[in-house]
């Protein structure tokens, strides 16, 4: 991880941005096995080479399996960078436990998991109503992420991606917008600033939102 190009990251996540983004289907085991080699391909030449090598020894349907492979591959390498950028910054520290689902590293002593999302239409109101009422907008993230299994209630950094374009999902591959914006964060960072919520009794959740916008 220490040695993660992030130059090279960004290239290469860029070569996915010609083609439409969208899922035909939930992740599901089956598909996630298939397609695992994403995990260990940076490349993305590479990648369309083991995509076209599954689908000629499996009876899949083409497109679906390019959508599901390319963005699960996207979504990956783009957090492996924001992972990257986060843990090269001076007061913030790796978690030693490599599979931790609840956290990926201490900032300033304070564990926090992180995600990347683009700025969603479920929510149901303008960006700059978000930027206003910004606890609303983490409670509706912690209540409709993925009940997949980085599903919790823990400490949560969201950084939400938001194009006025439209194509907020693109944003994710401007490594170089999202490092200016995670380290002028991180050099600011007040944690009595952060979000407090108590959703359940036993413990308080700490959340904040860096918003990436352009």
């Amino acid at each position: 991880m220490n040695n993660l190009d992030l130059q090279n990251v960004e290239r290469e996540l860029k070569k996915r941005r010609p083609y439409p983004y969208k899922w035909f289907r939930k992740q599901n085991d089956q598909w996630d096995g298939l397609s695992n080699f994403i995990y260990h391909t940076a490349d993305w030449d590479e990648l369309l080479d083991k995509i076209k090598q599954v689908l000629e020894s499996q009876n899949l349907e083409k497109e679906e399996f390019f959508q599901y492979v390319s963005n699960r591959w996207y979504n990956f390498w783009s957090a492996k960078a924001v992972e990257h950028i986060f843990t090269q910054i001076e007061g913030v520290n790796r978690v030693n436990q490599v599979k931790d689902s609840e956290k990926d590293f201490y900032l300033f002593g304070i564990p926090f998991d992180h995600k990347t999302s683009v700025f969603p239409n479920g929510f149901g109101k303008s960006f700059e109503y978000a930027k206003s009422n910004k606890p609303e907008l983490i409670q509706w993230f912690y209540k409709n992420q993925s009940t997949q299994q980085r599903h919790h209630l823990k400490n949560r950094l969201f950084v939400v991606v938001y194009s006025s374009t439209g194509n907020h999902w693109k944003l994710k591959s401007e490594i170089s917008l999202l490092k200016r914006a995670i380290e002028s964060y991180v050099s600011g960072f007040n944690p009595e600033k952060l979000c407090s919520f108590n959703f359940s009794e036993e413990e308080q959740t700490l959340s904040d939102v860096i918003w990436i916008c352009k």
